[in-house]
């Protein structure tokens, strides 16, 4: 099945003026955006806590949707998180996404003296995490007993304006972490790896068209034995929209411009006109699936892209 475009912009950055950044969270919402996420670090330069920034993007606004991309499980026990995002979801009138992930940046967990467990430990944390999500979500009290978390006849609360729940999104780069998504959650992010903790060389090397192909067949494959059929979420790193549009400022896309021809047919690459880049989404779609696109924080350069496409 065809799935419509929907398209995410990053949160602002946060400057010395609240008003400015609930300004440029209402320009998303006018310019069309489905949605606006915001990531959760802790160091680096990182400024914002998601949980709070997307309460005070939803009171801005009153259609957009705000989504967690991706909560670090590690730094919140489930118990409460499911509050706060049910007490969110009320608020909000129903306009929020979960995205979650195992955690990967280690210099946050340095920075914050979180001890950085090994991927697959990290992974099981993450299931039994979304098991517990999921459980609180439901109609009846959770009792759960696993490894990491053990919840005694706890009904969650409050009941959130989504039914079931709102939407799950997790996301990962590596095929256990995919057949997971594809097996628990409603839209499925396809990335890189990042096994050292870092955006590197290596993450760009596994951003290439037959490895994201590859996972993308991870993913179907997974989905397809467990009966379901989850929304495919991506994200653009290399974005330049039109002539004039300033390239990508992250360190991480620097490294994939270096990158030349071996990305050349990437989807995690967009570069064109306006034309180009709505023919290039179309046939990126086709061929992955990827209807849920982040493609980057040039909001005035994607903005055509968002009117010709979105909800198409």
């Amino acid at each position: 099945m065809t799935r419509p475009f929907r398209f995410i912009a990053p949160a602002p950055r946060l400057g010395t003026d609240p008003a400015a950044w609930r300004a440029e969270v209402r320009r998303i919402e006018d310019l069309g955006f489905t949605t606006m996420s915001i990531g959760d670090h802790l160091s680096s330069g990182w400024v914002l806590e998601p949980l709070t920034a997307m309460t005070v993007a939803a009171e801005a606004t009153t259609s957009l949707r705000v989504l967690s991309l991706a909560l670090a499980n590690d730094y919140r026990h489930p118990v409460l998180l499911h509050k706060a995002l049910a007490t969110l979801d009320v608020f909000s009138g129903g306009r929020v996404e979960v995205g979650i992930g195992a955690g990967w940046m280690a210099a946050d967990y340095t920075a914050a003296g979180i001890p950085m467990d090994r991927p697959g430990v990290r992974i099981d944390r993450l299931e039994e995490a979304l098991a517990v999500l999921t459980g609180l979500f439901g109609p009846e009290p959770l009792t759960f007993a696993g490894e990491h978390y053990r919840v005694q006849d706890l009904t969650g609360l409050p009941r959130p304006v989504q039914a079931p729940r709102p939407p799950l999104l997790v996301g990962g780069g590596g095929r256990r972490m995919l057949e997971l998504a594809a097996r628990t959650a409603d839209v499925v992010g396809v990335h890189c790896t990042l096994r050292s903790g870092v955006q590197d060389s290596e993450a760009v090397a596994d951003l290439t068209a037959e490895r994201v192909a590859e996972k993308v067949g991870w993913v179907r494959e997974a989905a397809a034995a467990a009966g379901r059929d989850p929304e495919l979420q991506f994200s653009v790193y290399h974005s330049r929209v039109g002539r004039d549009a300033p390239a990508p400022s992250s360190s991480f896309a620097a490294l994939m411009a270096a990158a030349g021809d071996t990305l050349a047919d990437s989807p995690a690459v967009l570069v064109g006109d306006v034309d180009e880049c709505v023919d290039r989404l179309q046939e990126v779609r086709e061929r992955y699936g990827f209807s849920y696109l982040n493609l980057g924080a040039d909001l005035d350069g994607l903005a055509p892209l968002v009117a010709r496409l979105a909800g198409t």
